[in-house]
């Protein structure tokens, strides 16, 4: 794999009228193991535009220093002491006072944890064996905005949200291919931009897809999820599987 160019770092504004400041994303590590955060810290400390700004042994330490730090990417384990990963999500998410995207990192292959992580409102997924390439593309991607669902694990999570949906019958409510309210409701552009949102295109690669301005593809995937409802990219992935707009 390639490794994607890095998104333009954030900028801050300069006191004196001058050109702004850039700065590099800031990523909090919460892992119980001393030796897996700093193995992460040194491959995320070579890139030029991330900064480990903290890391945390437990969630609830994860939790304190996210409202403190304020970075933009959380990278989360699952299993830890005093309170796990997905609770930590969850607590984080529901908090408007912090700003950051969660990247789950795990070594678990269990689609429960990854269906809950995903209910949680966890930004990505990525399994911990992980090439480094990935890990600082996936940091980066969470950074950007855009959602991560590992190639390794992407059919589970959706296959296992998809069920959590249907009702007694086995059924979701919605046929597949049928055109539902919602769907209806979207313009044909915010539509092409739900399908390839759906295979799993970022912001950009949307952009070459559809011969558009990264500023236009954020509008769009921002009137998306206000139409449809949902609280980011990873729950619109599941929706459109779960309509029929892509292949499961």
């Amino acid at each position: 794999m390639t490794p994607a160019a890095p998104p333009a770092p954030r900028t801050t504004d300069s006191a004196d009228g001058a050109a702004p400041e850039q700065r590099p994303y800031r990523v909090l590590l919460v892992d119980d193991q001393e030796l897996v955060r700093a193995g992460i810290g040194t491959i995320l400390g070579l890139q030029p535009d991330l900064e480990v700004v903290g890391q945390a042994g437990s969630g609830r330490e994860g939790v304190a220093l996210a409202r403190s730090l304020q970075p933009d990417v959380v990278c989360m384990d699952v299993q830890m002491p005093d309170m796990d990963g997905i609770e930590a999500t969850r607590v984080l998410t529901a908090d408007p006072s912090v700003r950051a995207g969660v990247l789950i990192l795990t070594t678990f292959h269990d689609e429960d944890y990854l269906a809950e992580a995903l209910d949680a409102g966890a930004s990505g997924f990525l399994l911990k064996n992980s090439r480094p390439e990935q890990l600082v593309e996936g940091v980066r991607a969470v950074a950007a905005g855009d959602a991560l669902l590992a190639p390794e694990v992407t059919r589970a999570v959706i296959a296992r949200a998809v069920r959590s949906r249907r009702g007694p019958g086995g059924e979701t409510g919605a046929t597949p291919g049928s055109t539902s309210p919602e769907v209806a409701a979207l313009t044909e552009r915010e539509h092409e931009v739900l399908v390839l949102l759906a295979r799993g295109l970022t912001n950009d690669e949307i952009a070459g897809e559809l011969v558009l301005g990264r500023a236009t593809v954020k509008t769009h995937v921002s009137n998306v999820l206000m139409k449809l409802g949902l609280r980011d990219r990873v729950q619109a992935v599941v929706f459109a599987y779960e309509h029929g707009l892509v292949g499961g």
